[in-house]
């Protein structure tokens, strides 16, 4: 980026061409990203606005960001804002960025339960608060729960429900030493959903995933040492929160992995069922859990 006069459809164009010598995924959009951000306007606006010059400040915005694009940093990083299920979110590096998968399983519970039952929620592994803010925001009737490890993912999705107006009960739990009900015992069996995302990629795939995730996303939000171990690890965490009565589990899932997932929540007494995404991909696993 030159010291020279710039347009809109200039910098599209220049950007288009500069991502894609740089091997940067969906080179088109990440410039419509970074420029309707600068701008303050909608993307798809920016074909309004073609002739537009940019002024100096908004250069001077925009050269870092592009910079970043350049190494292949992800947008929502960049900008430090996503979009998830019709709620806008701040990420920072070290929290997971939530994926479109997550905003259909977000339908898929919100569709399984009448809009006026009240329900008590939990959400294990929250992250940036996608799942639980999303679900509050949907169902203000419900009582929302969400923990996660991290300490800074939960700063993050404690400021997002600030922003939002939204009240989440926030906790810091690791799932393979649970401190939730030793802390709330008045917890145990009281809750009639339990959602998570945990991280389900083996560190065998590291190289497999795309630069952008590989080298900038958390480790500990992505990998996990066994599918076994993450997936029974919250079965059995789950047992002790739910209520005994036909209570619910949702899982985003690994889609090569659904069926032992399907196995382990059945080993534990649950009936379970493998779902598929948008794209065909076994990526959902559901639980009803019923002692009676």
């Amino acid at each position: 980026m030159q010291d020279r006069s710039w347009t809109v459809l200039g910098l599209l164009n220049w950007g288009t061409e500069y991502f894609n010598q740089k091997e940067v995924r969906n080179p088109r959009f990440s410039i419509e990203w970074l420029l309707s951000h600068v701008l303050e306007v909608k993307r798809l606006d920016l074909y309004l606005l073609f002739e537009r010059p940019l002024h100096s400040e908004e250069l001077e915005r925009l050269r870092p960001m592009v910079q970043r694009r350049g190494k292949h940093e992800p947008l929502q990083y960049i900008t430090g804002k996503v979009d998830f299920y019709g709620i806008e979110l701040s990420v920072a590096s070290g929290v997971l960025i939530p994926r479109p998968e997550t905003e259909e399983l977000v339908e898929y519970i919100l569709a399984s339960h009448d809009k006026d039952a009240k329900k008590k929620l939990i959400d294990i592994g929250t992250g940036s608060g996608c799942i639980a803010l999303a679900i509050k925001k949907a169902r203000p009737n419900w009582e929302v729960w969400a923990t996660d490890l991290s300490e800074s993912a939960l700063r993050v999705a404690q400021q997002n429900g600030k922003e939002l107006g939204l009240q989440v009960h926030w906790f810091q739990d690791n799932v393979f030493a649970p401190e939730l009900l030793r802390h709330h015992p008045e917890l145990a069996h009281s809750y009639d959903i339990l959602v998570s995302n945990p991280p389900y990629i083996l560190k065998e795939e590291l190289e497999a995933l795309d630069r952008e995730v590989r080298e900038f996303e958390p480790e500990e939000a992505l990998f996990c040492s066994s599918t076994h171990r993450m997936y029974s690890a919250l079965v059995e965490h789950a047992k002790g929160l739910l209520h005994p009565t036909h209570s619910q589990v949702y899982f985003e899932v690994h889609e090569k992995y659904a069926h032992e997932v399907q196995n382990i929540s059945k080993g534990y007494g649950f009936s379970a069922e493998i779902h598929r995404d948008l794209a065909g991909k076994e990526r959902f696993v559901t639980c009803l859990y019923n002692q009676s």
